[in-house]
């Protein structure tokens, strides 16, 4: 099931392009007030601005290997799978999907775009993007499917 990682790619990268067009570096337009904003943000780190420094080459070549080494082992565990777990098959599909969005970004900008702002007053969870929406919702899928996972019934004969 390819199709969810190829449809996060598609939509984060036309989101991303939006926000490369509609807003300079740093512009807030509030949509709802005191919740939620779009706000045109790069982070050079990873999840959540760590890492986030300006001048590290070390960051950017160590990011951009963990995430193509990612990808092969999601690549990778997709071929060993068994039909039937759906729920599983989705997560990493969606996993896959953010962690290419992402890259894209990394390889073509040395920075990923965040722009999804949500905060209370002014407590602020990290911006973040689609790409990284698709992780966290392919993460707890796959936690899901791994902890809930059917046990096999063994076939009398």
């Amino acid at each position: 099931m390819a199709w969810p990682a190829v449809a996060v790619i598609v939509l984060d990268q036309l989101s991303k392009w939006a926000v490369l067009r509609s807003l300079r570096i740093h512009e807030c337009v509030p949509v709802l007030t005191g919740f939620f904003d779009l706000v045109h943000v790069r982070n050079r780190g990873m999840a959540f601005g760590l890492m986030n420094r300006p001048g590290i080459d070390f960051t950017f070549y160590f990011l951009v290997a963990a995430s193509l080494g990612a990808v092969v082992l999601l690549l990778l565990w997709f071929l060993k799978l068994k039909d039937g777990d759906s729920r599983l098959t989705l997560g990493l599909s969606l996993i896959l999907g953010g962690a290419v969005g992402n890259l894209i970004d990394r390889l073509r900008f040395r920075e990923v775009i965040d722009f999804l702002d949500f905060y209370l007053g002014q407590y602020h969870w990290p911006v973040f993007n689609l790409a990284d929406s698709a992780i966290t919702v392919g993460t707890f899928l796959v936690a899901l499917s791994l902890i809930f996972k059917r046990k096999e019934v063994p076939k009398m004969s």
